[in-house]
């Protein structure tokens, strides 16, 4: 049985910047569901054509990419993984992105073949991001986890209990491994990891990676 090709929607207002990388993506065998502009226009094509993985630049007009980012992953409605390519690189850009619910962030700059895998590695649900900002993200989740967060307490009788299973992935997902490492590391199946993280971001009412592996990182999962 043949995979069907990662649906992609690119959205970038620079017209010859959104093509060139919208044909880079179809050459390389991705299927480009939809281009946009502008953050409304992005926000309705991507609920009409429902894309895999989003290419989204911040600086948009209408509405900005991060209030993109926030209503199609936030809304719960659609299943869209959102990597950010933009030409900024600040800190604080970065952060917004991925507390919007980004699970990557490439520079422009980025080589053609760097896009495309990040675009592959979005899709199976890693967290991607140029080097150096890695960093900067994981050091950012450490500092949420020290701050108090009582309703997150580990004696709450009724805080959602997870399985060994869901536990020990949890616990890899945390240590920054991608999916296809956690599943050769319990000699599992791919799907079989994703299966098991849906299922603790269920239980857990989270609504992406970048959540759960703060959540994991209040819980001490990363150091055990």
């Amino acid at each position: 049985m043949t995979e069907q090709p990662v649906k992609v929607m690119v959205v970038d207002d620079h017209p010859m910047w959104r093509e060139a990388v919208a044909r880079d993506l179809a050459e390389a065998g991705f299927d480009v569901v939809a281009t946009a502009g502008d953050g409304d226009q992005a926000v309705r094509r991507a609920r009409a054509t429902a894309p895999d993985v989003l290419v989204l630049d911040l600086n948009l007009p209408g509405r900005p990419g991060v209030q993109v980012c926030k209503e199609l992953v936030g809304g719960g409605d659609l299943a869209v993984r959102v990597l950010v390519l933009s030409a900024s690189g600040e800190h604080a850009d970065v952060l917004e992105a991925v507390k919007s619910g980004a699970t990557g962030y490439l520079l422009k700059s980025a080589s053609t073949a760097e896009l495309l895998d990040a675009v592959r590695r979005t899709a199976a649900g890693d967290a991607v991001f140029t080097p150096g900002l890695a960093g900067l993200v994981l050091g950012e989740y450490r500092r949420l986890a020290a701050e108090p967060a009582p309703d997150r307490g580990t004696s709450d009788p009724n805080a959602p209990r997870l399985t060994d299973r869901e536990t020990e992935v949890l616990r890899l997902v945390a240590k920054g491994l991608s999916y296809k490492q956690i599943a050769e590391r319990l000699v599992i199946s791919h799907r079989t990891v994703q299966n098991h993280v849906q299922n603790t971001l269920g239980k857990l009412q989270l609504h992406n990676r970048v959540e759960l592996v703060r959540y994991a990182i209040e819980a001490g999962l990363d150091d055990v």
